[in-house]
């Protein structure tokens, strides 16, 4: 009874010595990465860093005498610019937030996963305690004292040893399961306040964004509530319109010359059905139809060359029918544009649409595109009080009015 209790005793010491060395010289915690993952958002970071370059340059020179010294539509170019950056920043932020939402997910599987390795390890920790507490210093005696000879007694020594590293294995294995869960919630942690970090900051460019809208609309307001400017602005929307169709009917024949060239017939893939789908949400919301428009003060009178519909920055902008890109550029009045051929109609009419005032464009001139295919993304560049899109229509190299054929 006596021996037993001095095994127990002995056993227990031994457990609590060994256990405090391991706490000291434990292994540093593996660090469990989804690297596709973190190798995307990186990427992102280093991209943001680039914008955030950008933005600031545009925000120099808009502080500086030469930008005051410029024409309102110079002042609108440098303003436009800044809210494609600004829309650039934001999708940048939104994709790092959806990959940070699959970087959580991923963290969270760590975290449920380290604690099943700690249960596991902590059972087998328990299991050889009380087999040590059971069998302890005796049992290791009883080994030694049968052996038969001297080499025996040597080979047991070593089969004893063998034993010992075990359950040393056992207890830097538990130890070390315990910090991989910490370190794995430590790190889900990070990312989640790293996720909200990410939040804040589109909240903040969002704003940024909205303000910028506004600072750019009454830019072009205050010239259209003036009279003189008002003539201006229109006599330059009028010749920037002209100009436009010109160049648009030279890209269009120049289409024509090179498919002839080649012999090559027009394939369904750059040849449009002659039914124009809406390139932009808001069917039941045009806030100026095809005609001529009239300043309620001034009485001004312009030529609209195309409708406006109303959407929100940043909505899609689609390809009305299918075709080849034969513009995509920035003027100072349409802004940002993109101009597609569609070939001939079930009419045998030559069929362009246009395509203003974008955010950003998603296709370049040579392209082609099908019916329905992301183009760009809704704006207020050029010359434009607010988020629309200008959408134009021209049969055999004569704007029509686009609701005719939508």
């Amino acid at each position: 009874m006596n021996n037993r209790r001095v095994a127990r005793i002995v056993a227990i010491i031994l457990a609590a010595i060994l256990l405090f060395s391991v706490l000291y010289g434990a292994i540093g915690a593996m660090t469990a990465t989804a690297a596709p993952t973190q190798a995307e958002i990186d990427r992102l970071r280093n991209e943001k860093r680039e914008l955030d370059q950008q933005r600031r340059e545009i925000r120099a020179r808009i502080n500086t005498i030469e930008f005051e010294r410029m024409g309102e539509l110079a002042k609108k170019a440098v303003l436009d610019d800044q809210m494609i950056l600004t829309g650039q920043e934001i999708e940048n932020i939104r994709q790092t937030i959806d990959y940070y939402a699959l970087l959580i997910v991923e963290k969270e599987m760590e975290v449920i996963a380290a604690q099943g390795r700690e249960r596991e390890q902590l059972n087998l920790y328990m299991r050889r305690v009380r087999d040590m507490e059971e069998n302890g210093l005796i049992s290791y005696l009883e080994i030694l004292f049968d052996s038969t000879s001297f080499i025996d007694l040597l080979a047991r020594l070593d089969f004893i040893t063998d034993i010992m590293r075990a359950d040393e294995r056992a207890y830097y294995n538990l130890i070390q399961a315990r910090q991989d869960t910490e370190s794995a919630k430590a790190a889900l942690e990070v990312t989640k306040a790293e996720t909200e970090e990410e939040h804040l900051l589109l909240e903040e460019r969002e704003l940024e964004l909205i303000e910028q809208l506004e600072e750019a609309g009454a830019l072009i307001l205050s010239l259209e509530n003036d009279a003189e400017r008002e003539r201006e602005l229109y006599a330059q929307a009028s010749a920037d319109a002209d100009r436009m169709q010109r160049e648009i009917n030279a890209k269009v024949e120049e289409l024509r010359r090179e498919q002839e060239r080649i012999r090559l017939q027009e394939s369904q893939r750059v040849r449009g059905t002659g039914d124009l789908t809406w390139p932009a949400p808001g069917h039941n919301n045009i806030t100026s139809n095809f005609g001529v428009r009239i300043h309620p003060i001034y009485r001004v009178q312009r030529q609209h060359y195309g409708i406006d519909i109303n959407a929100p920055h940043g909505a899609r902008v689609v390809a009305a029918d299918s075709g080849t890109v034969i513009a995509s550029s920035y003027d100072s009045g349409y802004g940002h544009y993109i101009v597609i051929s569609h070939g001939s109609n079930k009419m045998g009419s030559n069929v362009t649409t246009l395509y203003a005032h974008l955010s950003s464009r998603g296709v370049k001139a040579g392209d082609t595109v099908a019916r329905g295919d992301t183009i760009g993304r809704v704006g207020s560049t050029g010359t434009s009080t607010g988020p629309h899109l200008h959408f134009e229509v021209s049969i055999n190299s004569t704007r029509v009015n686009p609701t005719r054929y939508l």
